[in-house]
């Protein structure tokens, strides 16, 4: 793929060209547009919901999906992505709009762009690779709790202030259960199970749709009997620029703004200084991060169901673009959606055309159908929430972990949730990537070994070979048993074949060793691997009359020792 600027970055004709270098047909920009369809009809109600849950207005989720969406699919470097709000960004972003308000929360995406965008430029695409699988599962299972406790609220419509922290928000949702709104909670239990039980009909339709619909119409028949019912009209209102007001959803296309002029959490403009911006620093260097393990995560993902290769880079640079343009148009953060790009794959799109239909239709929904969203009851968008939160927590591959992993990847899973649930995901995903580290630079040493060699030699020889890497976390424990095995013999022989690594802890400990052997005594080693031998090499170790000798092969040393 040819490309222009920054690297990664596809030219407008690479999107026309849809697969790269295959011709863009009719037939294929139907099914891109039946494709862009049904994930636009997944993404409307998903987006005004994400937004909610992250303490904002339901059109800036609709804005992101729409501005971040197109930006990304023509930039990035994942042909059937689609990006937008997800629910991954709810436990950052909510903290955020709740003490910075909407110019805070849009000026901390425009630096998680620019963060995204380095990385990208930087070349760290591929690190995805090194985050275990153990560490994804437990953040993201965290996460999903995390979300499902937000939700609770709205789905039961009950009473209640909820409190920032974690074991808070249970306390005071256990305490406000006598305040449940029973109209609220029979709109949310039957969209909940529509939203269930739905995939078992076999049919075609996202049952989001369908199960918001059940709701509406549940919610307009209780209002009938003068039941009050909450709605994103009844809770939401908007100023326009004109002066007018209204309920709900403006119904305008996103207009271009400087999110640092717009109000904060107490409703007045901030001055924004250096101070500002590097309190915001954290949660914008969260959402960068979040946002390149998920749209890596999530092109991965994709890749195995159609046997394409994405390019990482290019998708981070994507990524970061999006984030960074969003924000001038009222875009909260965006990055792909796993779930909305795979029905966009089974919807039988075939380029990132798709991608920008669904955006279009996000648009045009504003245009027509914003006075109609705005009966959306709260209690329907928390049941499609509660069902992202669930599907987001993977309960079967937690559950599948848990039975057959090894302990310590267990361990490493259960410290990254509850990290997460009771903190935040950039301390879960720190702590579980340097555990992970060390238990598997623990488990890697136990790989190295002393083993004996059933070969014929001198009575006076100790013959042994070194199996496994001889690295800072091995090579102490090899050398110290070594010393504990040679008091009977007059010559060591090592062969270091199966030694793939000696790093710099490993030189040093093999250099104590030398420096420490007894005067009786010589150490020869043979068969050297390149890596080792280069190490040995640049440190400049050389034969020591008498003392350290290398040979080529096992036979050489041998032959030598008896001498």
């Amino acid at each position: 793929m040819k490309t222009h600027g920054i690297s990664g970055i596809k030219p407008f004709s690479a999107i026309i060209d849809a697969c790269w270098n295959t011709p863009y047909t009719f037939q294929r920009l139907i099914k891109d547009a039946i494709s862009g369809i049904t994930v636009g009809i997944i993404a409307i109600p998903l987006a005004m919901a994400l937004a909610i849950g992250s303490g904002v207005p339901p059109q800036y989720g609709l804005y992101t999906a729409a501005i971040a969406g197109i930006v990304i699919a023509i930039s990035g470097g994942s042909r059937y992505s689609i990006s937008g709000p997800t629910a991954a960004f709810v436990v950052i972003l909510y903290p955020v709009s709740q003490q910075f308000g909407l110019s805070g929360l849009l000026i901390a995406t425009l630096m998680s762009g620019f963060f995204l965008l380095l990385m990208g430029i930087a070349r760290f695409g591929r690190l995805i690779e090194y985050i275990p699988i153990s560490v994804t599962l437990g953040f993201t299972s965290g996460i999903g709790i995390t979300i499902a406790t937000m939700q609770i609220k709205d789905f039961l419509g009950l009473t209640v202030t909820v409190p920032e922290h974690f074991i808070g928000k249970v306390a005071a949702l256990v305490s406000a259960l006598p305040t449940l709104h029973w109209a609220d909670a029979t709109i949310g239990a039957i969209t909940l199970a529509i939203l269930i039980l739905w995939p078992r009909l076999g049919l075609r339709v996202p049952g989001h749709l369908p199960a918001l619909l059940a709701g509406t119409a549940v919610m307009g028949l209780l209002m009938m009997f003068d039941h009050d019912v909450a709605t994103i009209g009844s809770r939401f209102s908007y100023a326009l620029p004109d002066g007018s007001h209204g309920n709900g959803i403006p119904p305008i296309l996103p207009q271009f703004l400087m999110p640092w002029e717009l109000p904060n959490a107490s409703g007045t403009t901030t001055a924004w200084n250096w101070d500002m911006i590097t309190a915001l620093l954290p949660a914008a260097f969260s959402m960068a991060m979040l946002g390149a393990i998920e749209s890596l995560l999530c092109a991965v993902v994709l890749d195995g169901m159609t046997g394409t290769k994405h390019n990482s880079n290019g998708e981070l640079i994507g990524q970061g673009l999006g984030n960074i343009i969003a924000p001038f148009f009222g875009g909260i953060t965006a990055t792909a959606a796993i779930a909305r790009s795979a029905a966009n794959v089974r919807a039988g799109a075939t380029s990132p055309i798709s991608a920008i239909i669904h955006s279009l239709l996000v648009l045009l929904a504003l245009l027509v159908l914003a006075q109609w969203l705005s009966y959306l009851p709260l209690a329907a968008m928390a049941a499609l929430l509660l069902l992202v939160a669930w599907n987001m927590s993977e309960a079967a591959k937690v559950v599948e972990l848990i039975r057959r992993a090894p302990k310590d990847d267990i361990i490493v899973m259960l410290l990254c949730m509850s990290l997460t649930v009771l903190f935040d995901m950039v301390i879960a995903i720190t702590v579980g990537i340097v555990l992970a580290s060390l238990l598997f630079m623990r488990r890697i040493a136990r790989m190295t070994r002393l083993m004996s060699i059933d070969r014929e030699h001198p009575d006076n020889v100790l013959l042994l070979r070194i199996s496994g890497p001889l690295f800072f976390a091995a090579a102490e424990r090899i050398f110290n048993e070594l010393s504990a095995r040679i008091e009977p013999f007059d010559k060591i022989i090592l062969q270091w074949d199966a030694v793939p690594v000696l790093d710099a802890g490993g030189l040093n400990a093999f250099l104590h060793f030398v420096e420490h052997l007894p005067e009786d005594k010589t150490l020869m080693i043979s068969a050297v691997p390149f890596q080792p031998l280069k190490t040995l090499a640049r440190a400049k170790v050389v034969p020591i009359e008498g003392r350290l000798a290398f040979y080529t092969s096992l036979d050489e040393a041998i032959i030598a020792s008896k001498k």
